[in-house]
């Protein structure tokens, strides 16, 4: 029996374990798949060590990058990851999370700049997701000291954004959503940007934001991030049990979706 978990904080919300425990048995894998509240980062190694394989996600997957011992070369550019797998008494660090937010974005056409809201982990990956498709990218956050993770990018405090700046695609990668009324900058700020831009997205999924809320009333095309969710996890399968078709996991993660 091999034992899989999500880790992060908070946690309760997530809905992995649906999709990989679905997988799981439409495999007739011996693997059960849980999810893991973590408070202290200092005790991720230890608490990674009783897993087989496992999903790394808000805030800890730049601690997760620290841990491992051996890590892909995309995970090295970065310095986050998002799965994290126990083998030959090693811990292998992999990112799936620029891979399944490329996947999400395929619908939108033409985008040749980028906001992304938020400094975090999950920002990374995006960032150099579209940096590799050569598109322009900005990262806006609340404070200075994250900046210095992205060395490669155009950086700028929220109260400094300009109004008339262009953006194809404004992406909010902050945790703000998860409470209902609450976003990442002031909304006077967003509602002049989302004038010049096609595109809003949150990786927050299974609800509509107030960020999302508001650049569908300012005519945006918005999307959630439950495919980039649903893409991550196909790959991170792939990398946890290596010999499945890719469309049979995709089928199987999306029927557990529907429930």
């Amino acid at each position: 029996m091999k034992f899989f978990s999500v880790i992060g904080n908070p946690i309760m919300h997530s809905i992995s374990p649906r999709m990989h425990n679905n997988a799981i048995l439409f495999f007739n894998e011996e693997a059960i798949y849980t999810r893991f509240h973590l408070q202290n980062p200092l005790d991720l190694k230890r608490v990674v060590g009783f897993f087989d394989g496992v999903n790394i996600t808000v805030p800890f997957k730049e601690y997760a990058f620290e841990i491992a011992d051996i890590k892909d070369e995309y995970v090295c550019k970065i310095k986050s990851c998002n799965v994290l797998i126990n083998k030959n008494n090693k811990i292998y660090a992999h990112n799936t999370d620029y891979l399944g937010f490329l996947k999400s974005i395929e619908e939108f056409k033409d985008i040749k700049s980028a906001l992304i809201l938020g400094a975090g982990g999950t920002s990374k990956s995006i960032a150099h997701a579209l940096k590799s498709k050569n598109i322009e990218v900005k990262i806006a956050n609340r404070s200075q000291d994250r900046f210095v993770n992205f060395l490669d990018f155009n950086c700028c405090l929220y109260e400094d954004l300009i109004a008339h700046e262009i953006f194809d695609i404004i992406i909010n990668t902050t945790s703000a959503g998860l409470n209902d009324e609450q976003m990442a900058c002031d909304k006077k700020i967003l509602i002049s940007l989302f004038k010049n831009s096609k595109y809003a997205y949150d990786v927050i999924y299974g609800k509509t934001t107030a960020f999302l809320q508001l650049a569908s009333s300012c005519g945006l095309k918005i999307k959630d991030g439950k495919n980039m969710l649903l893409w991550q996890g196909v790959y991170a399968f792939e990398l946890f049990f290596e010999n499945h078709n890719t469309e049979e996991i995709c089928k199987a993660m999306e029927e557990a979706l529907q429930i």
